[in-house]
């Protein structure tokens, strides 16, 4: 029965792995996803708020508006002031500063650097290239002739020389440096060899063995002593050192840090507000009275204009300019037109009268010397093709008679 219920069993098994397998994934994953537990969600993080200034105090806001009152009624005086003198030098330059400052600076060019360019220009450059034609031809092409003609055999014949005697003195180095060589390899050398062997065993072995077995054990216990009275002084100066600072502490440090956190502090804080107060007060009131002497100076200008600019205008164009035109109409234009006339008239004398003149002395000059005889005009063109040039027709300088 066994063995009969366990193929039936495995044949259902069978049966149900296709069907599973043909199923789709997401069909699949669906009973996963159904039996996992639900995320709750991640909390949002709320925004970070804006960092607000520091609130004031009861002192600040009690100080500044009696001390902004103070200071604008002082500084206004002082800007309006300021203003003016502003004023008054924006004047005074375009005035008379820089006008002044280019007739300085006109001068000063035409004293001092138009002759300077002129003395270079016409004196100093020619003199210069004169004297650097007469160097050169008095020192460079003499030197230079000297050079070839004269110190280049005279320093070949010396190379020549020097070759020689340093091939000479080649061959005596090496035949004395052989010898040096031959005398330190059998002489020097076996004699060193044997001083240094009696010096290693007669002075270096023995000095070694009692440094070694001597020296070395003393030198230790003089060691262990040293450290331990270092230790010693060391603990004293430590104690010392511990005893005066906690009594320096307690009898300053601690008094002075107590008036600095309790009397200084409080006292430098205050000070600074009352600055920090003065410093924007001065620059608010700077910035008030620059608008109140705008104003000021609008309503000067404006009393100005309506005072004295106005009825200027007024005069100059009911009165001045009407006048100004009849006399142009009826003085200038008929007098301008007369002198024209006169001036005409008179030109046209002169001239007449310089005729005149010149024929008078054209006729005076024949009668007394006769009558000029008339120059031969001079034809500077070159033969035509028709005529043939030859050695006595040429114009050339060198065939001419």
């Amino acid at each position: 029965m066994d063995l009969e219920k366990r193929p039936a069993q495995q044949q259902k098994r069978e049966a149900r792995e296709p069907s599973e397998a043909r199923q789709p994934p997401e069909a699949r994953r669906a009973p996963e996803a159904q039996s996992a537990p639900e995320r709750p969600p991640t909390p949002e993080r709320p925004p970070t708020p804006e960092r607000q200034p520091a609130p004031e105090g009861c002192l600040v806001v009690a100080i500044r508006i009696p001390v902004r009152i103070v200071v604008l009624v002082l500084v206004v005086p002082v800007r309006m002031v300021w203003d003016a003198l502003v004023v008054g030098g924006r004047l005074l330059t375009d005035t008379v500063l820089r006008p002044a400052g280019r007739a300085v600076m006109w001068v000063g060019r035409a004293v001092l650097v138009w002759p300077c360019v002129a003395l270079w220009r016409y004196a100093v450059v020619p003199l210069a290239q004169g004297v650097g034609w007469l160097a050169y031809r008095l020192l460079v092409v003499p030197a230079v002739w000297a050079y070839r003609y004269v110190l280049t055999p005279v320093g070949h014949a010396i190379a020549w020389a020097a070759a020689g005697v340093r091939a000479g003195g080649g061959w005596v180095a090496r035949g004395v440096l052989a010898g040096l060589l031959w005398l330190y390899r059998w002489t020097v050398v076996p004699v060193g060899r044997s001083l240094a062997w009696l010096v290693v065993h007669l002075l270096v072995v023995p000095a070694g063995w009692l440094y070694r077995y001597a020296l070395t054990p003393v030198g230790h216990a003089i060691a262990w002593v040293v450290m331990g009275v270092v230790w010693l002084v060391r603990m004293v100066f430590t104690g010392l050192w511990l005893g005066v600072y906690w009594t320096l502490r307690v009898l300053l440090v601690l008094p002075a840090l107590a008036m600095w956190r309790w009397v200084l502090a409080p006292v430098g804080r205050f000070l600074a507000v009352v600055g920090r107060e003065i410093g924007e007060a001065l620059g608010h009131a700077w910035r008030v009275a620059g608008r109140i002497s705008l104003a000021v100076g609008r309503f000067l200008a404006n009393v100005f204009r309506w005072i004295v600019v106005e009825p200027s205008r007024w005069v100059y164009r009911t009165v001045l300019t009407p006048a100004g035109h009849f006399v142009r109409d009826v003085v200038w234009k008929p007098v301008a037109a007369a002198g024209r006339v006169v001036g005409r008239t008179t030109r046209q004398a002169l001239t007449t009268a310089r005729e005149t003149v010149r024929q008078a002395r054209a006729g005076l000059r024949s009668a007394l010397f006769g009558q000029p005889t008339e120059p031969k005009p001079v034809h500077r063109r070159e033969p035509r093709a028709a005529e043939a040039r030859t050695l006595g027709s040429s114009t050339t300088a060198l065939t001419k008679d």
